[in-house]
């Protein structure tokens, strides 16, 4: 097990998920940007149960990998690239510090190419539409991901790893900051203007993932970002603000604008439905 500071890395991951979990949502109670339109009980039941089934999915994966004796988890892929000697970064010797930079900034790219594929191949959009179809959008939004999505998407980490050849502390810490930043710009937070127009040209801010939300196709259809904003400028997939404004601008997806995507039942299957 990998540890950190006399840490296990569930532990470390764990203690980051629920220490910006509580301070985003203070700061939602505190600083809102706009008013919810859904009470948060039913939502945040659906949202969260989602921390619980996507654990339950990345066990399962982790149970399969040790039947078939092969990484499936990033963590593991990461160790095992170490030792078999595979991917770019054991094949070129860098400094520690510059090769965890690198790390973390190429697996930022391959979510954010994972992304934009979960909207533009259609057997994707299914399950990704699950967090779109979301019809208020707060930090619990951050968590809103179909568990065949998790599954999904942790295999594609693996994949990416095991290219790159990454040390584990690095992809330990992309995770936190994976997470941590989904939360973050997912949060309903009214942040400064000058500290917005700042903190965005590095990192991915509430106000620029918003418009992502948008019911309009167009929009939706930018800012894919999770936690470095450079990759959305370089591919000109960037849109600084929503048409309508934040607080005018529709969250969620056309088709279900009704209480009806605030249900655990109702979400887990929208993937097997019929596209609209």
């Amino acid at each position: 097990m990998t540890t950190i500071a006399g840490l296990s890395e569930p532990a470390l991951r764990f203690g980051a998920f629920a220490g910006i979990f509580i301070t985003m949502a203070l700061l939602e109670l505190w600083l809102p940007r706009r008013k919810l339109a859904h009470k948060r009980l039913t939502r945040w039941f659906t949202n969260l149960s989602m921390v619980g089934l996507g654990i339950a999915t990345v066990r399962v994966i982790g149970a399969v990998a040790q039947l078939v004796a092969m990484p499936l988890i990033a963590v593991a892929a990461a160790l095992f690239a170490e030792q078999q000697g595979w991917g770019l970064f054991n094949l070129v010797g860098l400094p520690f510090w510059l090769e965890v930079v690198l790390a973390i900034c190429i697996l930022d790219f391959a979510i954010w190419l994972q992304h934009v594929a979960s909207h533009k191949i259609p057997i994707f959009w299914r399950l990704h539409q699950m967090h779109h179809a979301d019809v208020d959008f707060d930090v619990t939004t951050a968590l809103r991901f179909h568990p065949i999505e998790i599954g999904i998407s942790m295999l594609w980490k693996v994949v990416c790893v095991l290219i790159l050849g990454p040390a584990a502390l690095a992809v330990v810490l992309f995770e936190v900051i994976l997470n941590g930043s989904a939360m973050f710009n997912h949060a309903n937070v009214k942040l400064p203007r000058w500290l917005d127009a700042i903190a965005r040209k590095v990192i991915v801010t509430p106000d620029m993932h918003r418009v992502h939300h948008s019911t309009d196709r167009v929009e939706h259809d930018m800012n894919y970002g999770f936690a470095l904003s450079i990759w959305d400028r370089m591919f000109g997939t960037y849109q600084a603000q929503p048409a309508a404004g934040h607080e005018a601008m529709a969250i969620g997806l056309e088709p279900y604008q009704t209480p009806a995507p605030t249900k655990l039942g109702w979400s887990l299957a929208l993937p097997f439905w019929k596209l609209k």
